[in-house]
């Protein structure tokens, strides 16, 4: 029996192969890869290497073990997701683990945006699957926005359409922990878990934040969801995904990314990461 991640050498997957690697021996641990070169540390730490690709189904045949506890992180190719979580669900099946994790969106099948609806769908498939199933519903990466300093400091304003709405967001640290915790603890089956930081904030705190850590005047500049996305398209944002991120402000203004259950920093021990912190330590990388 392994601790199987996939997605591993990507953002959230390196960071769960972290956390892994704390409690767990090396030996313990396998990380589904598409590129054996990428992963090639992995290995020299001691991580068996399974090599398989979502968009190939024959592929992931060997990626899974009886006994395995196996998280899902789920691809970042909108409109193909389903089928590629659908190619890992039936292969994780076949191979008879003992737990698939499940790396979905805030709030569940109550999310009613449009970048929540194929982690809907993966869900149903999971539990129409009768795998052991735990269901990470994470919410936004506080990295979501400090990935993205450079024009706002450029032009000094925070520009969205989510009017006073608020995020809880958290750290992708954070939320790798909380994976950890569930594929190496126990009590977590059948459990759908909401994850969110420990403090919403809206994004005038959020400019004003940027303004502090940088010395720079930052202001928040709220517009129309049709003048957001015309800004979005002409600064080189493909036109389908400036219109999910329109639809994501929108969402967070109707206050479907505010919840702050506490359950992420019950799994993990502590408190989640603070938006200050986060955003220093960006403006102190730029």
């Amino acid at each position: 029996m392994s601790i199987v991640v996939t997605g591993a050498t990507g953002e959230l997957g390196s960071l769960v192969v972290e956390q892994l690697l704390a409690t767990v021996p090396a030996s313990g641990i396998a990380a589904v890869v598409r590129d054996k070169e990428k992963a090639a540390g992995l290995a020299a730490r001691g991580v068996e290497l399974r090599i398989a690709d979502y968009d190939r189904p024959e592929t992931l045949a060997d990626a899974f073990r009886t006994g395995d506890r196996v998280l899902l992180i789920s691809g970042n190719a909108v409109g193909s997701r389903v089928a590629q979580h659908t190619a890992v669900i039936d292969a994780a099946k076949a191979a008879g683990v003992a737990q698939l994790a499940y790396t979905g969106i805030l709030g569940g099948p109550e999310a009613d945006f449009e970048l929540a609806a194929e982690h809907k769908v993966t869900e149903q498939l999971i539990l129409g699957s009768g795998l052991p199933y735990t269901f990470l519903r994470n919410g936004w990466y506080t990295e979501n926005y400090t990935a993205n300093l450079a024009p706002v400091l450029a032009h000094g304003a925070v520009v969205a359409n989510a009017g006073d709405g608020r995020v809880a967001s958290a750290t992708r640290a954070d939320y790798a922990a909380a994976a950890a915790a569930v594929l190496t603890g126990e009590g977590h089956l059948g459990k759908a878990y909401e994850l969110s930081g420990d403090v919403a904030w809206s994004f005038a705190e959020y400019a004003a934040e940027v303004a502090r850590a940088s010395g720079e005047t930052i202001v928040h500049k709220d517009v129309p969801a049709a003048v957001h996305q015309e800004i979005l398209v002409g600064a080189g944002v493909p036109e389908g995904f400036a219109a999910i991120l329109t639809d994501v402000d929108e969402a967070v203004r109707r206050g479907r990314l505010a919840g702050t259950s506490g359950e992420l920093a019950r799994l993990i021990g502590r408190p989640t990461t603070p938006l200050a912190e986060t955003v220093a330590a960006a403006v102190a990388a730029r």
